[in-house]
């Protein structure tokens, strides 16, 4: 395939940052290169504590104004709670990316990976997750962080609901669950918050009946954790507001193996940012241990809403290769060691990029994955 390359911004944050980001790129770089696509042009910005020591801020400018020309990025996690005053409690640089880029829906795949020992057997659901507001009130409100004091001794949350997020996150979900097995569960406390959860319900019914082709279901969010220990094939795409979905969306990736192998898409209507869904790890940064598949499939993901999105022909045939490579390097019984396997974090990416590599070489492609591709639809523009 020609074609110019695809510009993409890479933030290697805080933390395993700086271990799982090249490692991620390793088998990107890998897998573009196998599926015969336009290389990838990497932006390296910096955000977090590297943003603070080269400009004074975890989010520089600079990386806003650029980021602003590019259609996606790679970011590793962020360590917020560790940065110094005035930055600390502040909206993370995740959480102002969210927001400046309008990034509402945060679509989190859940499923058991081959050669991977899960809590519960056979989970497969997916969850999309309103990004931008709800009770994680500090993106949601126009200055501060959504929290006040009145007195010492009394504490408020201003949780936010609009009418346009809750439209955009419903078809979000029902355009996920077409390519999935078209079941949308809309979890929710509409019983105890009647307005606010209120009308994200009467929402999801609304966009739904437009979608013949998916059902709808509604759940209570404390019911929604007992059965996704229990039952968990009773759902497929788990429609939330911001703090459900971050809550159950952990819980789920646990229950399938560990955290580290959960991916994240924060997605808006002409941006993606590839963002795995655990933390910053700081206990075994610079260790070399640490799991990159979440991230790495978490830019399969973003290789996919690339390519239905028209920034770069054949993405989608390099994001099958990139998780063939990391389901058949766990197939073998490798992996980081919090999975009890042998590889490091760059000797793991090295065995995938290796292995993708040698499909190109040889010809031949990879079998069909032990699991579906993990699906990134489009946002719906609102």
């Amino acid at each position: 395939m020609t074609g110019p390359a695809t510009r993409l911004g890479l933030l290697h944050g805080d933390g395993i940052g700086p271990e799982i980001v090249p490692a991620t790129v390793l088998v990107v770089e890998a897998a573009v290169a196998a599926a015969g696509c336009a290389p990838i042009e990497w932006i390296e910005l910096p955000t977090g504590w590297r943003g603070l020591e080269e400009a004074d801020s975890t989010l520089p400018e600079h990386t806003h104004r650029t980021l602003a020309e590019l259609p996606g990025w790679i970011t590793g996690p962020h360590d917020s709670s560790a940065y110094p005053q005035p930055w600390r409690g502040r909206l993370s640089p995740h959480g102002a990316l969210r927001q400046r880029f309008e990034l509402y829906a945060n679509l989190r795949p859940v499923r058991v990976l081959p050669g991977v020992k899960p809590v519960v057997e056979g989970i497969d659901v997916a969850f999309a997750r309103e990004n931008t507001e709800g009770f994680y009130s500090d993106r949601a409100v126009v200055a501060g962080t959504g929290e006040v004091m009145p007195t010492a001794d009394v504490a408020l949350n201003i949780g936010v609901f609009t009418r346009r997020r809750a439209t955009q996150i419903a078809h979000a979900a029902c355009r996920l669950a077409r390519q999935r097995r078209g079941r949308v569960t809309v979890v929710h406390k509409a019983h105890v918050l009647a307005l606010t959860m209120g009308l994200y319900l009467d929402v999801a019914r609304e966009v739904a009946a437009t979608y013949p082709d998916v059902v709808l279901d509604e759940v209570h969010v404390d019911a929604a954790t007992v059965h996704l220990v229990r039952d968990p094939g009773r759902f497929d795409v788990l429609l939330t507001e911001n703090m459900h979905g971050d809550i159950l969306s952990d819980l789920a990736g646990e229950l399938a193996g560990a955290l580290g192998m959960s991916p994240s898409l924060n997605a808006g209507d002409d941006k993606a940012m590839a963002q795995a869904a655990h933390g910053s790890a700081p206990d075994i940064a610079g260790r070399g241990v640490a799991n990159p598949i979440g991230l790495m499939l978490s830019a399969e993901l973003l290789l996919r809403w690339l390519d239905d999105n028209g920034h770069g022909e054949g993405l989608a045939a390099a994001a099958d290769l990139l998780r063939g490579g990391v389901e058949e390097r766990l197939a073998a019984g490798r992996g980081t060691p919090d999975l009890r396997g042998p590889d490091t974090t760059a000797g793991f990416a090295e065995a995938v990029a290796a292995r993708i590599t040698s499909w190109s070489d040889s010809g031949a492609a990879p079998g069909p994955p032990t699991t579906s591709p993990s699906p990134a639809p489009r946002a719906p523009r609102g």
